[in-house]
């Protein structure tokens, strides 16, 4: 990763701004959205660069034992770096905690469904699976929620882009999947949801159905003007959510989930889980809090706190398990 070129000439106001963006086809509809919205609120022109990352090409092994969600953006971070483009569109998700120096978030976008969608061409829902039914998912947090919910289910690898998922469902290969329902939603595929997980059931990634724009640290007149674009309770509940999962070294490895809700006004609820996907042999760790949280700082506490609450009933021995 290289870091941002400080002797690039500086961009102006007026110049297009160019868009990296993965080329999957949700990845090139989300950058399209922020497109249109530059254009609409504003009045900024500005164009796609489509890119192939590693994490689009590496399909044969789980993203925890080939790098993380990092790998989904760091040809993006290059691009950036480089004064090829601009600006960076991502799945919030799919963000390291970290940032790599030189590098920022300049906006988060009002949030999706947050929920885990089922999605099934027999079923309808998890309940109502056959025993030993195959269920696919690559992702950990899933994984160890699924269990929690259904110890009797075989949990599949599931690996690619929404289209290719769905396609290995319907070729025979599962007999349900999990999918994210935001990803559904803005490809207008909602008729594929049998039905929908609540937070209550399956606690969302961080930062899931929430879309993350990222810019060089020195795009000072980029960063005021996408600024105008962040949905302030998104922001807020995505930064909770992030800090639990850097306050325990979150990664993709990690089988993490953290969720922020807004239960009153200016009152923050954040809902937090771990598991052991490697092992299967420790029960879910849940915690809830609760608190005020009216700007970055209250909000990235509360997450510390959540994240607290998660050690002091155990989490340890959870985390050595994924680092040994």
């Amino acid at each position: 990763m290289s870091a941002p070129n400080s002797s690039a000439v500086a961009p102006t106001a007026v110049s297009p701004v160019v868009i990296a963006t993965r080329e999957s086809r949700l990845a090139l509809w989300q950058a399209e959205h922020v497109r249109d919205l530059l254009a609409r609120d504003l009045g900024l022109h500005a164009e796609l660069l489509g890119m192939t990352t590693r994490g689009d090409q590496i399909l044969d092994r789980s993203l925890s034992k080939v790098g993380g969600k990092g790998l989904f953006v760091k040809e993006l971070e290059n691009a950036l770096a480089e004064g090829r483009a601009r600006l960076a569109v991502h799945s919030l998700k799919d963000v390291p905690m970290d940032l790599p120096a030189g590098f920022v978030l300049a906006a988060i976008l009002e949030r999706e469904d947050p929920r885990d969608a089922f999605v099934s061409n027999h079923h309808e829902s998890l309940s109502a699976l056959p025993q030993r039914a195959c269920v696919g998912t690559s992702s950990l947090r899933r994984v160890v929620q699924l269990k929690a919910l259904r110890p009797d289910l075989r949990i599949e690898p599931l690996r690619g882009n929404l289209d290719t998922r769905l396609r290995k469902l319907d070729d025979g290969g599962y007999d349900a999947i999990v999918l994210a329902a935001a990803g559904l939603k803005r490809l207008g595929l909602a008729d594929r949801v049998r039905s929908v997980f609540e937070p209550s059931q399956m606690i969302p990634a961080a930062g899931q159905g929430a879309l993350g724009l990222e810019i060089r640290e020195d795009d000072e007149v980029l960063r005021r003007s996408l600024a105008q674009l962040s949905h302030a309770p998104t922001w807020l509940a995505t930064h909770a959510e992030r800090a639990v999962s850097r306050s325990l070294g979150g990664s993709c490895s990690v089988p993490l989930a953290a969720h922020a809700t807004w239960p009153g006004p200016g009152q923050m609820h954040l809902a937090v889980a771990l598991g052991d996907a490697e092992h299967g042999m420790l029960p879910l760790l849940t915690a809830e809090v609760q608190a005020e949280a009216v700007d970055t700082d209250a909000a990235e506490a509360l997450g510390r706190l959540a994240a607290s609450h998660l050690r002091e009933r155990g989490a340890a021995r959870y985390l050595a398990h994924l680092n040994g």
